[in-house]
């Protein structure tokens, strides 16, 4: 099914033992409507401690992966593992008990409440590891510490998308699924944003990223799946896929040329706004 480029000095995913694995999607197949399925056996694994990106034409399925990973599409076959225990179609509540942080691409933070308040809502299952988390958070921003006390919806795109972040982490997961983090963001809060996923990365999360700006994905990723008609039709190292002359002519010569007419179309916007990005209303 997925074509694999295997990096040369370490052990090659297929050969992980799946109870070695952090999180290992096996075959999905899922979609919204009975009947009309979105995912057609599609695989994915993760290790502890990995950046994975996900790329893919529109309607390839991106996004849908990563709500059926989180339970919000149903799943008609093929299973879903964390750490060796089946999560499959598991509650979105009950898989941010078991670890599972999901940070969707829009309506991601309360705009009404402050930045201090969105973090207690992250910790509303447990809400007494809200002082030890909120201290984890500010040593990683410091600036939402520093600005604890404002509402969100006053917030620039950018950094509300830090909120975002910060808040599905409140809950110490092992594992968080980023739905295209830098979509709608000027060039420049992109790439704040692909910063601020690998930091939290280096501190220690597993992170599954999809994203529309393929070439970005794929510079910092560890590895990499190439999603088409909604199956894994390449995967492997984030460098290698950049390079290689199938995924180049196939996929990242189309997505580039989206993606910079996106981008071309969100400098001109943000020349006429301050900071670069609209607050939320």
């Amino acid at each position: 099914m997925s074509q694999t480029t295997t990096a040369p000095q370490e052990t090659s995913i297929d050969d992980v033992p799946a109870d070695e694995l952090l999180l290992h999607a096996d075959n999905l197949v899922a979609g919204y409507l009975p009947g009309v399925n979105i995912l057609n056996e599609c695989s994915l694994k993760v290790r502890q401690g990995e950046l994975v990106g996900i790329i893919g034409p529109n309607g390839a399925g991106k996004s849908t992966l990563l709500k059926a990973l989180f339970g919000l599409v149903k799943i008609h076959s093929g299973t879903v593992t964390l750490q060796g225990k089946d999560i499959t179609g598991m509650k979105a509540n009950k898989l941010v008990a078991q670890g599972v942080g999901f940070v969707p691409q829009n309506n991601n933070v309360f705009p009404s409440l402050t930045v201090e308040e969105n973090m207690r809502m992250g910790t509303f299952l447990k809400p007494k590891i809200f002082a030890e988390r909120w201290q984890f958070i500010g040593d990683l921003f410091p600036v939402l510490h520093d600005r604890r006390s404002q509402r969100a919806g006053a917030m620039s795109g950018g950094e509300r998308q830090m909120v975002a972040m910060a808040r599905a982490l409140m809950m110490n997961p092992s594992v968080l699924l980023l739905d295209e983090p830098s979509a709608g963001l000027s060039p420049v809060r992109q790439d704040e944003t692909f910063l601020r996923t690998r930091m939290i990365n280096k501190a220690g999360v597993s992170v599954i990223m999809v994203e529309q700006n393929a070439r970005r994905c794929l510079q910092i990723c560890d590895r990499g799946y190439v999603l088409d008609q909604g199956t894994d039709a390449y995967s492997g190292p984030g460098r290698e896929l950049l390079n290689d002359p199938k995924v180049i002519s196939l996929y990242l010569g189309t997505l580039a040329e989206d993606v910079e007419e996106a981008e071309a179309a969100e400098s001109a916007a943000a020349d006429s706004r301050e900071a670069g990005d609209t607050p939320a209303k």
